[in-house]
């Protein structure tokens, strides 16, 4: 019961921001999607090209032979937090296509404590409660060829809603861009995110926020500001791929994750930080596929004030026949002493095989 009335001041916590700019806002947004992707530590800009372009470079898009769908779901924190994603892309010529995707990232069924004991003193478990927290993201893609042999742009525009149980919800909007460009079978790629910043607006309700603000003495005693911000970011990618003469080929990826704020990035200034990633995928006759790939290097600062050089290793299966791929991913999404993996299941099709 006394973690459950944490988990709520946490989360209405999270809405007392002040109407600037922020290191980490709408982060669920950044999280990745495709467990293909993921396996390969989403170092992915320069070589994506299917429907999961929309959400890694919409450029990639233009790679489309035909109508796709994809969905992924994942679990996340020991099955606390749901991820879920889906998305559909379709050529609109030779030259152009589009595309759109949800995300959704929630947790549901949380108790609500704030009101377990009564005027008197008195605990009444009738007056327990539930909520749900869950942040959405809805995207429109579309990408487009240019006059240059083998380049190609792509920009996405984004609905972000987020809910707070009953205390609070917003909306935002944002854009990114991407760029794609191949020459001699090498892929250049840049992904642009939230270009001209995504601003969230929220909405508090005044009613529900007075049953929790005195939960703790001096905290949550005045109403959040209502406008939250989130700084661009940036990723430059490089990949080729290698084709052997036994039906196998091997994918070799690389990214640079910009981030234009000091953070725990193994390179970090005050004005960039750059988190390096890299990705393999192996594959035989476009069948069967492994896949690996290391990233999120963070300079950690441990009790005794000495810094350790933490990274998340990633690895990961697909299998693909007639137009059906499944994919699985194991990741690592904190310490690895901790041992928080998540285990990451998305499906991708390729809708002419029912005859569209």
């Amino acid at each position: 019961m006394k973690n459950n009335f944490i988990i709520l001041l946490l989360i209405v916590n999270t809405i007392n921001f002040a109407q600037t700019t922020r290191k980490y806002s709408n982060e669920f947004m950044n999280i990745g999607v495709d467990a293909a992707a993921m396996a390969m530590s989403n170092a992915v800009t320069s070589s994506s090209n299917d429907v999961n372009s929309g959400y890694w470079n919409p450029a990639g898009l233009i790679g489309l032979n035909g109508k796709q769908a994809s969905l992924m779901h994942a679990s996340y924190f020991a099955n606390i937090a749901q991820y879920d994603y889906a998305a559909y892309a379709t050529p609109i010529d030779d030259e152009s296509s589009w595309g759109f995707s949800v995300i959704r990232f929630g947790v549901d069924n949380i108790m609500n404590t704030t009101q377990l004991i009564d005027s008197q003193g008195n605990v009444d478990y009738n007056r327990i409660s539930l909520f749900s927290v869950a942040d959405y993201g809805v995207t429109f893609s579309y990408a487009r060829k240019l006059k240059l042999s083998g380049l190609q742009y792509g920009v996405n525009s984004k609905i972000i809603r987020r809910i707070i149980g009953k205390f609070a919800s917003s909306w935002g909007f944002g854009f990114d861009a991407g760029l794609q460009f191949e020459k001699n079978n090498w892929k250049f790629g840049l992904m642009l995110r939230d270009i001209t910043t995504t601003y969230n607006v929220w909405a508090i309700n005044e009613t529900e926020y007075n049953t929790i603000k005195d939960a703790i003495n001096g905290q949550n005693q005045e109403l959040p500001e209502n406008i939250e911000i989130t700084l661009p970011k940036a990723q430059l990618g490089l990949s080729k791929k290698f084709d052997f003469h036994n039906e196998t080929g091997l994918l070799a990826a690389a990214n640079l994750n910009m981030s234009f704020t000091k953070t725990n990035d193994i390179f970090s200034t005050n004005g960039l930080s750059i988190d390096p990633a890299l990705g393999f995928e192996y594959n035989y006759t476009d069948l069967v596929f492994v896949r690996a790939g290391v990233g999120n290097f963070q300079n950690v600062v441990q009790i005794d004030n000495t810094k350790k050089l933490a990274f998340q290793p990633n690895i990961g299966l697909g299998f693909k026949y007639k137009g059906i791929q499944i994919d699985y991913a194991l990741t690592d999404l904190g310490d690895q002493s901790a041992a928080m993996y998540s285990n990451i299941f998305s499906l991708k099709v390729d809708l002419s095989i029912f005859g569209q």
